[in-house]
């Protein structure tokens, strides 16, 4: 886990015209390329494939179609309509019904009616063909009108739905206890976002800490949990607590980023464990990649002989 001073320069990176164009040059070009070792590829065949491999060894999987901080409502449109193609593609495919999508991706920065209304569109066609979408969160500003937007579509009878909190903010406790009372799936992550300290742990101790706490009581409390981590501490954490409490492996699962740690997902797969692979692709890869960068810095070199062109 990186400090708040180098999240907050691959958050600025990130956001950098120059260094997307490049890596938009490089990153997918080649087979081998250093992108592909965390995105499955930009088309939804290439993320069907990566399901198929995944599937072929065991793993479940969601696919997150890549994309955020849409500005305009025919760009949020366009962005449905393409969530739309993938659960076509899905279904046509005969791969596992599970995806996953933001709500800036929709249209949150623009107008909270119209990005629900789109949700409505993919739920509306995902959740009678047995989909389960996982709502995503993003940064801070952005938690309690998710939280708002998720529990107006499970008011409306949207149950095949779920939600993710990050343990890095103070206020994750409670919206936990918020989202356990409707019955509702929660994935459980640290958090990837340069946060400030007035709503956030600064401190790995403080936020490991806080996502000991919310993981018991998932377990003990929660609908289908999912522990999503790829830290060894916390995954024995949640074994140990699971088998104290005599909570059968089939009742949560282990969820892992594409490419993130894959000798312990194979391990924990072994053991019996019910492990989930979030499969990204799409053209907006950068931002999510960049993140991805940030949480594992041993990377970088890699990623800059990507970037030149360098093998």
């Amino acid at each position: 886990m990186l400090d708040g001073a180098s999240k907050a320069l691959f958050t600025v990176l990130a956001h950098s015209g120059t260094l997307k164009k490049a890596a938009s040059r490089y990153g997918m070009r080649r087979p081998n390329s250093f992108a592909r070792r965390f995105i499955a590829g930009e088309e939804i065949a290439e993320a069907i494939a990566a399901a198929r491999a995944l599937e072929a060894r065991g793993f479940q999987h969601s696919l997150d179609l890549l994309g955020e901080s849409v500005a305009s409502l025919s760009g949020a449109d366009a962005a449905t309509r393409g969530y739309l193609r993938v659960v076509d593609a899905i279904v046509e495919a005969g791969v596992g019904r599970n995806i996953s999508l933001k709500l800036t991706q929709l249209g949150l920065d623009v107008d909270k009616a119209s990005t629900i209304d789109n949700l409505r569109r993919i739920l509306d066609r995902a959740e009678p063909a047995g989909f389960f979408v996982r709502i995503d969160m993003e940064n801070s500003p952005y938690t309690e009108v998710t939280l708002e937007v998720f529990e107006t579509m499970w008011q409306q009878g949207y149950r095949e739905a779920g939600i993710v909190l990050q343990s890095a903010l103070y206020r994750s406790e409670k919206d936990l206890a918020r989202i356990n009372a409707l019955g509702a799936r929660i994935r459980l992550v640290k958090g990837a976002y340069n946060e400030p300290k007035s709503v956030a742990y600064q401190k790995k101790e403080d936020v490991d800490a806080a996502y000991v706490r919310m993981t018991k009581t998932l377990l003990t409390e929660g609908h289908s949990p999912a522990i999503a981590t790829h830290d060894p501490a916390m995954i024995d954490l949640a074994k140990s607590w699971a088998r104290e409490h005599a909570i059968a492996p089939d009742r949560f699962e282990f969820q892992m980023l594409y490419g993130i740690r894959r000798d312990l997902q194979a391990r924990l797969l072994a053991d019996g464990y019910r492990v989930r692979v979030y499969v990204p692709f799409g053209r907006e890869w950068f931002p999510y990649f960049m993140r991805r960068l940030g949480e594992r810095p041993a990377n970088i070199a890699f990623v800059l002989r990507g970037i030149t062109g360098e093998k």
